[in-house]
This record gives structure tokens, C-alpha cells and sequence, in this order.
């Protein structure tokens, strides 16, 4: 929830309405006047320019802004380091607020601007913490990573389970485990189909099959269980060079790349400190 801040009464208010490719800038001097409007294009050469200009008014500085996905990040940084107090501004306060000021949902950067600069004014603001400075920047990429991995891993799995799986071998599908069987991709990935299984006569599927299945109990009988279910296969009769195995094999190995992205996940997380900083001498170990 958004709460009051107390705002200085001598302090310059700057409301910033944040895009990708540039922010529009609203000023408001404490004695009241004309506002100041003006255009900051995201590039260094505008980011320098505009923080001199909002220096060299000498006067303690209010910056407030709207976070737009992560398009605010290297302004407010920029504007922080030169010194000057940031205040986030929340979006649901904000178009709450833009409703009852201007009676409608309807909005441009200009307007939003005005009310960024209002609620400024009134204290309706929340602090702002750059990840950066404040220390966490790894923790929070190593988090949306996670995450980000997490759900592809989870749906690559469920592409494999619902579509592939069904057409192209059924039974397998007993042996698959969870997301984290990689024992299981690799099977599929080398052998896609019952034919390709079949081709083989038990002994030569086991000794191909016995270094993909890792450590298991009862990996013989195991072994076994999966040459059996192959030979009473209802399986499309696809050949295993078509392009449908090619695509197949394709997803299997983009599942398998993201279980070995979540396991130097888990490697890489233990070497970042609690304090959100990395620790080199056990980073390196990951690559």
C-alpha cells in the first residue's frame, strides 16, 4: 500500500513519466510559477545533461516516477548517484489517481506526468531502492533466472508428456519420473521411438541403454521392463530420421539444457554471499 511521505516544503518536485525510448520530465519549483516541461531522450549524452541542469538548480531535489517494466532503471540509477532523493511512485496509486483528477482512464505521458507530479506534492509516494547500489542486484537476477528457467523447464516438460510422447511412444511415458529426469530425456533423445529400440536385439539395447540410465536399483530389470513396453508399442509408425523425431529430439535437448541451466543455477547460488555479494574464488568454479 502507498503511503504518505513527507515531502520538504523548499524542495523542487520532479516528476519523471518513464518510457523506453524517453521520459517525460515535469519541474515545480516550491514558490509556484510556470512548470517547466521538458524531453530526456535515453541516451548518456541526455542523461548527463539533465542532471547537471536539475545540479545547478542548488536546491534540495524530490525525483518521482512511475517504475515501467525495467526501462527506469539506468535513469534512476544515474540520478541517484548524482546525489538526489528518488520516490517511486505506485501504479495502481497512480491510475487511481489520474481517474479521479482528470475523471476518465484516458492517459498520454504529458498527463501522467502532471499527476506523478501531484501525488509528489501530496506525499503519496514510497521509497525507492535500487537494486544496484543497495547491494542485491545479483540476488534479484539469480531470483527472475530461477524463475524464468523453472517455467520453461516446466513447460518443455509438459510439451514432451502431452504431445510428443503420445504420438510417437505412449508407454515410455510410465518410466518419465519429473521435470528433473534427465536419465529419462537422455533415453528418449537416443532412442525416440519403439522402432528405433527394436532395431537392436535385447542385449545391444542394454549395453546402449545401461550408461544413459545412470545409477538405478534394479537398472537390469528396469532395462528390461523398457525393451518389453517397446515391443507391444501402439506408437506411430514414424521412421526415426523423419523431420517429426528431428523436432522431437530438438525439444529433448532443449529440455535437457535447461535442467543442466537449473543445476549451475544451484551452483552459482551458493556462491553469492547472503549479503548479495559474489564471492570470485568460488564463482569461478561454475564455468
Amino acid at each position: 500500500m502507498t503511503k504518505l511521505t513527507s515531502t520538504p516544503a523548499g524542495a523542487v518536485l520532479v516528476a519523471i513519466d518513464m518510457s523506453k525510448n524517453r521520459q517525460e520530465v515535469l519541474i515545480e519549483r516550491p514558490e509556484g510559477g510556470r512548470r517547466r516541461r521538458m524531453t530526456v531522450m535515453a541516451t548518456r549524452q541526455d542523461y548527463d545533461g539533465f542532471a547537471e541542469q536539475l545540479a545547478a538548480i542548488g536546491r534540495p531535489i524530490i525525483v518521482g516516477f512511475e517504475a515501467t517494466g525495467n526501462y527506469h532503471r539506468t535513469l534512476a540509477h544515474r540520478l541517484l548517484t548524482a546525489g538526489f532523493e528518488l520516490r517511486l511512485i505506485s501504479s495502481v496509486a497512480l491510475a487511481r489517481t489520474r481517474e479521479a483528477l482528470h475523471n476518465g482512464w484516458d492517459k498520454n505521458d504529458p498527463k501522467d506526468a502532471q499527476v506523478i507530479l501531484h501525488m509528489l506534492r501530496i506525499g503519496a509516494t514510497q521509497r525507492y531502492v535500487d537494486p544496484l547500489a543497495a547491494g542485491i542486484n545479483d540476488l534479484q537476477e539469480l531470483s527472475k533466472t530461477h524463475e524464468t528457467i523453472s517455467r520453461m523447464k516446466t513447460q518443455t516438460w509438459h510439451r514432451i508428456l502431452t504431445h510428443y510422447l503420445p504420438l510417437y511412444f505412449p508407454e515410455i511415458a510410465r518410466f518419465a519420473g519429473n521435470s528433473r529426469s534427465d536419465w529419462f530425456l537422455a533415453l528418449i533423445e537416443r532412442f525416440p521411438t519403439p522402432a528405433s529400440i527394436t532395431a537392436l536385439d535385447r542385449e545391444a539395447f542394454s549395453a546402449a541403454a545401461w550408461p544413459l540410465i545412470g545409477r538405478k536399483v534394479s537398472k537390469a530389470h528396469l532395462i528390461n521392463d523398457i525393451y518389453e513396453t517397446a515391443s507391444a508399442s501402439t506408437a506411430l509408425p514414424v521412421p526415426e530420421d523423419s523431420a517429426a523425431i528431428t523436432m522431437f529430439r530438438m525439444v529433448i535437448a532443449q529440455g535437457r539444457s535447461l535442467i543442466g541451466g537449473t543445476s549451475r543455477f544451484v551452483i552459482w547460488t551458493a556462491a553469492v554471499g547472503t549479503n548479495g555479494q559474489q564471492k570470485p574464488e568460488r564463482c569461478r568454479k561454475v564455468y
